[in-house]
């Protein structure tokens, strides 16, 4: 399966990363490796998905090798999308048939999905300095969603970047799965498990547990 343009149209095109962004040496090293190896797959930053006129964000770490890294489109293609895109249809946020395929027909209503980091990372572990670097591209896509009034932080390295992103201070916004903290604008940032196959796997995260924060998002959607 070849992915040779962008296989999705980004909400926030002018917060975008260039298809071979310089600016963290070892990712590119890395995406290098990948277009080499992988010739086919998207091997670039990945860009966001979603309604432009979104209220809740959903906020990943980093593009997965087989996932978005391959296919361009976030968390699809990998395990983790599975529940994700499951979850948003549950709640009335996505529309269409997930088929882990960038080409398949699902749409988000109300919804985008964006990472802390644009790029794979070697075994899906940014470094600091890397998270810092594309905070430029994750506070800008930010500032280009005034209606974004919640966001779900999925795992604790995307849950850090997203209390930056808000004006909070990490150690004053403690991430744990369910938990919640409100930003000084009155935004709200909730924490959950990584959808994960390795946290559904060993059932640190189930599905009835990832669908409770999905519903305490749903209780701020605005009327």
């Amino acid at each position: 399966m070849l992915f040779p343009s962008p296989p999705v149209v980004s909400p926030v095109p002018e917060a975008e990363a260039p298809r071979d962004c310089p600016l963290c040496p070892r990712l590119v090293r890395f995406r290098e490796e990948c277009r080499a190896e992988h010739p086919g797959w998207w091997n670039s930053p990945v860009p966001a998905f979603g309604d432009p006129d979104a209220w809740l964000a959903v906020v990943g770490m980093a593009p997965g090798k087989q996932g978005a890294n391959r296919t361009g489109r976030p968390f699809t293609g990998d395990f983790a999308g599975d529940l994700l895109y499951a979850t948003l249809a549950r709640f009335g946020l996505a529309t269409g048939t997930y088929r882990a395929d960038p080409g398949d027909d699902v749409r988000l209503e109300g919804a985008l999905i964006l990472n802390a980091v644009k790029c794979l990372p070697p075994q899906n572990k940014p470094e600091p300095s890397e998270i810092a670097t594309c905070r430029t591209y994750f506070e800008a896509a930010l500032a280009q969603l005034p209606k974004v009034r919640v966001l779900v932080a999925l795992g604790a390295i995307a849950h850090a970047a997203a209390a930056r992103a808000l004006g909070l201070r990490p150690v004053h916004a403690k991430f744990g799965h369910g938990s919640e903290v409100v930003a000084p604008d009155g935004r709200i940032l909730l924490g959950t498990y990584h959808s994960s196959r390795y946290n559904q796997n060993t059932g640190r995260l189930t599905a009835p547990m990832f669908e409770d924060v999905f519903a305490k998002a749903m209780e701020h959607r605005p009327g």
